[in-house]
């Protein structure tokens, strides 16, 4: 089967660079849209070129110019969207009604991978202010996308491992600590790890299987849910010692979170769901989606045990 030609929007981001190498390392004709008002921005320019150098295609485009994004998106089978959902980096789901509409005129698109790659915002309706936001605004574009009849699939990642597994959970840590930690509540609540580049590879994989076409496609490699206090452990063993460990209880998260500012709010919210409540990892896949190791085998994920190797 000949492999579809992918637009990746927010290529140089967190994620979309991974998933820009992903594409062109699966032999995807990948095209990465390119901002005309990058300014004097010399690291994202430079990565744009390195795309091009291994074999992408820059295509000028812009969501203040919805004519550039119907070309674009002209150009190709699958897009993937990678725009940031992040309060504390900047929060922009809901441009992604732009690329809905472009899609929806451009009429050529069989597969749209809106920018998700979290916590599955079907199962959040019950979250708290403000972090709901994230959510809201994610269903807000799923449900313009279904309304389009525009063929989909949602990744729901869960944990990017970057920022969970190197802080120990514990937030506004990124690397782990080799004295102590705080636990958020008992740490027992099971959570979902994934390496960043395991989630851009899945993501890829998926983009021509007919089997998570206008599904949700679950990444949960089994070695990777842990719970906190778990995680703790394996960085434990790893670095030959115990870390000294105390605990923050609900009460006291929630009345420290709201002393932050609003983006801090947000992230400290998601935090309190997944780690106080476990709400990746509580419920079973219904028939609407599919997990992904068990589609993709052949992709060897990096355990939480390899992942924290690096930090060593």
């Amino acid at each position: 089967m000949e492999k579809s030609k992918v637009l990746i929007i927010g290529g140089t981001g967190y994620l979309g660079k991974r998933l820009v190498k992903a594409s062109l390392a699966e032999g995807h004709e990948t095209y990465v849209l390119q901002r005309e008002d990058m300014g004097v921005d010399i690291e994202k320019v430079q990565m744009l070129l390195s795309f091009k150098e291994e074999g992408a295609h820059l295509v000028l485009g812009s969501f203040n110019d919805h004519r550039s994004l119907v070309e674009a998106v002209r150009l190709v089978d699958v897009v993937i969207c990678a725009i940031s959902g992040v309060h504390i980096r900047s929060h922009q789901i809901l441009l992604q009604l732009k690329l809905v509409d472009a899609i929806n005129e451009a009429g050529n698109v069989k597969r749209f991978l809106p920018s998700e790659f979290g916590t599955d915002p079907a199962k959040m309706e019950n979250a708290m202010e403000p972090g709901r936001v994230t959510f809201d605004d994610k269903m807000v574009v799923r449900k313009a996308i279904e309304d389009a009849g525009i063929p989909f699939t949602y990744v729901s990642a869960n944990c990017f491992a970057g920022y969970f597994l190197g802080g120990l959970c514990q937030p506004g840590s990124i690397l782990p600590s080799m004295d102590h930690v705080v636990l958020l509540g008992d740490g027992n609540q099971k959570a979902i790890y994934v390496d960043e580049d395991d989630i851009a590879m899945y993501t890829i994989k998926t983009i021509d299987d007919p089997r998570t076409l206008n599904k949700t496609l679950y990444l949960r490699p089994p070695q990777n849910i842990l719970s906190q206090r778990e995680a703790v452990e394996v960085w434990e063993k790893l670095i030959g010692k115990q870390l000294r460990k105390s605990s923050i209880s609900k009460e006291e998260f929630l009345a420290n979170m709201k002393t932050q500012n609003y983006a801090e709010q947000v992230g400290l919210t998601h935090y309190y769901h997944v780690c106080y409540e476990g709400c990746l990892a509580n419920f079973e896949i219904g028939e609407e989606g599919e997990e992904a190791s068990q589609l993709y085998p052949e992709i060897k994920y990096t355990s939480v045990h390899e992942y924290m190797k690096r930090y060593l």
